[in-house]
């Protein structure tokens, strides 16, 4: 389906990979700026089309969580801004990560996150929101987590049972669960979590929701640019809430590699004398 709008072509999907192959075709003939308008799952299609051009990123937040807009400062809850946003065009470079050559913007995970996320169904989400991961999770927690092990010239531990990797400073929702995350400084932030249970896991991921600077010995974080991740077993692997298989995994990030639309910087205030 097609139409026009204040001088923008609209497209709208039918089925999963639309908005990826929309987006490159964009990309090919010239667009300047291509609007993903959706939750993570569409940003990430989006961006995998984006890939290699010089097409900038528009978001129009949609979705459940909408990490990567809350990322970028946009007012997730006000599309009409969110629009005068795009319209402005600033833009920023802003790194552009990988796992086993796909493409996202937000985060990844390998074991816990992706599992929860492999056993909730696009129904579930529908009905339940962002209570139907929690729900997933409660099930999952009474199992024996898998055996990963972490290969990084920056890592300190070589086996783990989850993995979170951050481009920026959230994940699930406006939690900076990647501290010292910058979201154009070249490197992946990432998290292991050795040998827990998985209910341990979980109790670590509610204590960060209400306390930004916890710790834990059994966590490990470190900052690379580059990290793979094996498995003794079928282990699913996400990015930006969508699963793409299972390890092996391995990552990489391209620095600067996509440019997205932001709120212009606000002017510095003049001090007067």
């Amino acid at each position: 389906m097609e139409s026009t709008a204040e001088g923008a072509v609209l497209l709208s999907t039918t089925r999963c990979g639309d908005a990826e192959s929309l987006a490159r075709t964009a990309a090919q003939q010239g667009f300047d700026c291509v609007v993903a308008a959706g939750g993570d799952g569409t940003v990430n299609e989006v961006v995998n089309g984006l890939a290699g051009t010089s097409a900038a990123l528009g978001l129009l937040p949609l979705g459940t969580m909408n990490v990567f807009a809350t990322e970028l400062g946009l007012p997730a809850g006000n599309l009409g801004e969110c629009w005068r946003i795009i319209q402005e065009g600033h833009t920023r470079a802003v790194d552009l990560p990988s796992a086993n050559g796909k493409h996202f913007v937000q985060l990844a995970g390998v074991g816990l996150d992706a599992q929860v996320v492999k056993e909730t169904s696009r129904a579930f989400k529908k009905t339940l929101g962002p209570l139907s991961y929690l729900v997933s999770a409660a099930q999952i927690t009474t199992r024996q987590p898998p055996r990963l092990q972490i290969e990084s010239p920056d890592a300190v531990t070589e086996e783990g049972s989850f993995v979170l990797v951050g481009n920026g400073r959230f994940y699930g929702g406006p939690f900076p669960f990647f501290k010292q995350a910058v979201i154009d400084d070249g490197r992946l932030d990432v998290l292991v979590f050795k040998g827990l249970s998985y209910l341990q896991m979980m109790r670590y991921l509610q204590d960060v929701l209400f306390n930004s600077h916890i710790t834990s010995p059994d966590v490990e974080y470190f900052q690379t640019t580059s990290l793979r991740v094996v498995s003794e077993g079928a282990v699913p692997v996400e990015v930006d809430g969508e699963l793409i298989g299972n390890c092996p995994v391995e990552f990489a990030i391209r620095k600067h590699g996509l440019r997205v639309v932001v709120p212009a910087p606000k002017p510095a205030r003049e001090v007067s004398a």
